[in-house]
C-alpha cells in the first residue's frame, strides 16, 4: 500500500492495521510511506518517546536471529504526528502537549491481552469454572482501565490543544 500526498484516510489506516495485524518491521514502514519517513526518523522517534518500542521475534530457522516488530497502529500515530507536524506543531509541543503515552496505553493492552490469554488458557486446561469466573471478571476490570485511562489522555490532549489554540 503506498501512501497518498495528503496522508491516508481511516479506512487506509484500518486497511494497514488489519494486514499487518501480528506486527509490522521498520522496512515495511519505511516502505508504507514511500519516502515520508525514513528509518532514522522512525528511530528517533520511538527514541524520544512518540512511538513505542519494538517486540523482539525470533525467526525461524537456525541461527536466524530475531527482528523487531511494531504494533501495526504505529502507522496511525505516524500519520498524526506528521499531520500536526503540517499543522505547524514542534517535536517538542507533540511530545508534551499530545501525550502520545497512548504508545504506553497500546503496551499495556499488548501485555494485558497476553496475560489473558495465558490465564484463559489455564484456566480452560483445568476446567476450573470458579478460575474461569475470575480470570472473565478480571479481564472486565483491566478493560474498564483501559478505557478510562485513554479517556483521560484524550481529556489532558484536548486540553493541551484549547491551550495552544488560546496562544
Amino acid at each position: 500500500m503506498v501512501e497518498p500526498a495528503e496522508g491516508w484516510s481511516e479506512g487506509q489506516l484500518v486497511a494497514f492495521e488489519r494486514d499487518h495485524a501480528a506486527g509490522v518491521t521498520v522496512q515495511q514502514l519505511v516502505e508504507a510511506f514511500a519516502g515520508r519517513l525514513t528509518e532514522a526518523t522512525f528511530r528517533k522517534y520511538v527514541q524520544i518517546g512518540l512511538l513505542p518500542r519494538s517486540v523482539r521475534v525470533g525467526r525461524k530457522g537456525k541461527h536466524r536471529g530475531s527482528q523487531g516488530l511494531y504494533p501495526a497502529t504505529v502507522a496511525r500515530r505516524i500519520e498524526t504526528i506528521r499531520r500536526l507536524m503540517g499543522q505547524g506543531h514542534t517535536i517538542e509541543e507533540i511530545q508534551r502537549d499530545s501525550l502520545l503515552g497512548r504508545g504506553d496505553l497500546e503496551d499495556l493492552e499488548r501485555t494485558t491481552r497476553k496475560v489473558f490469554a495465558a490465564l484463559e488458557a489455564a484456566a480452560r486446561d483445568r476446567a476450573d469454572d470458579l478460575l474461569r469466573r475470575k480470570v472473565t471478571e478480571a479481564r472486565a476490570v483491566a478493560d474498564d482501565l483501559a478505557a478510562r485511562l485513554l479517556e483521560i489522555d484524550q481529556r489532558l490532549s484536548a486540553r493541551a490543544r484549547m491551550a495552544r489554540a488560546a496562544v
